[in-house]
């Protein structure tokens, strides 16, 4: 058994799903913590007991920064951690960047959960961000890749081999079936399920774009989700309906009264909202970004459009088949379990922790093509 300090900067979102299955898990192996900033976490909906969460005041602002690295510090002071298991750039940089100078430290492991350098920014940027990863793995005993997508581009960029490792995310079983739907859907119409952030990198624009310009009279679309870090105005289709944020354990009721799930993200380090689609039976309709191919098999479990020909996405929503879909679903389905349940992915990172545990202090890391 080992004491592990889980850190985020944010939980709401896939992050908290994320989380939520290792914490529960890890929690009969080891003596595990969880520290998050107050801003956009949820005391009510993080699977760990009050007395072993920290949140920190934070809000996405440089002037926070440094308040937010003292925080840290007097956690890991206080919990004296064995493994600290970073989630995400912002609370990756932080943490790294206390230790930097630091001979003896904890162990750590390190998932940007989609990489920086991956985004759609200038080029520029994305070696910055490159240049600042690269640095900081120095202080980095494994990091976690969740896809292959993720971790080829980080070869590309430099990162070392020797450290990295790809771990598919992954989610346990669907909640028990209940009997009542959160809504009524017409049954005569395609019903399209979005969840997520209304963001940009989420492609929340192009979908309403599409669905502005192309009046889908057999289809009702349902938006699951709203802004996180700050507020847009969105001009939304007479055929949407806007729910707002949902609990993640209501999620499998919305997906269960819907056709299909819609993913159009700009980038994606993963997309767990494609494996809980396919766990509900589900096809999901997503974009050819980032790890979402390697999720979906276009006329298997769902459909993959081009992101820069949005006539793609228009072309697959007016060939939509309800029978189609449904047998795609059950496909689907059997993917899932194959591939992107929690137990495979908390076994993984069990036999990190193992593996790390046993060659602390040793100069370097042990290679990892078994993960792979």
């Amino acid at each position: 058994m080992a004491r592990v300090l889980h850190i985020s900067e944010f939980t709401k979102g896939g992050i908290e799903t994320h989380l939520n299955e290792v914490l529960k898990y890890q929690s009969d192996n080891h003596d595990v913590y969880l520290m998050a900033s107050e801003q956009n976490s949820s005391v009510d909906s993080l699977s760990i007991s009050p007395d072993r969460l920290h949140l920190y005041p934070y809000k996405r602002s440089p002037k926070y920064f440094l308040k937010a690295m003292q925080s840290i510090r007097r956690m890991i002071k206080q919990v004296n951690p064995d493994i600290v298991h970073v989630h995400g750039t912002f609370a990756g940089f932080f943490l790294r960047t206390l230790f930097f100078f630091k001979r003896k430290r904890p162990i750590v492991i390190y998932c940007a959960h989609g990489w920086a350098f991956l985004m759609d920014t200038q080029s520029w940027k994305k070696r910055v961000f490159a240049g600042v990863e690269k640095l900081l793995s120095l202080r980095t005993d494994y990091i976690i890749n969740i896809s292959q997508h993720e971790y080829q581009m980080s070869m590309n960029y430099g990162l070392s081999s020797k450290k990295s490792v790809v771990v598919y995310n992954g989610v346990s079983d669907a909640q028990q079936p209940s009997n009542s739907l959160p809504f009524v859907v017409d049954k005569d119409k395609i019903n399209l399920l979005y969840v997520g952030r209304f963001d940009r990198q989420k492609g929340f624009d192009l979908l309403l774009e599409v669905f502005n310009e192309h009046r889908f009279t057999d289809v009702t679309l349902y938006l699951v989700g709203d802004t996180v870090l700050k507020e847009s105005e969105f001009d939304y289709p007479s055929n949407a309906v806007k729910i707002g944020w949902v609990d993640n354990s209501e999620i499998d009721r919305y997906m269960k009264a819907c056709d299909a799930v819609i993913v159009p993200s700009r980038w994606e380090g993963f997309g767990i909202v494609a494996i809980e689609a396919l766990r509900n039976k589900k096809p999901v309709i997503a974009s050819n970004r980032g790890a979402l191919p390697e999720i979906i098999q276009s006329g298997v479990n769902g459909y993959i459009f081009d992101f820069d020909h949005k006539e793609e996405l228009v072309n697959i929503i007016q060939g939509l088949s309800k029978n189609e879909l449904e047998m795609m679903g059950e496909t689907g389905e059997k993917i899932f379990y194959e591939k992107f349940h929690s137990d495979k992915m908390n076994k993984q990172i069990e036999r990190l922790y193992v593996d790390a545990l046993k060659k602390q202090g040793d100069q370097y890391s042990v290679t990892v093509n078994k993960y792979v």
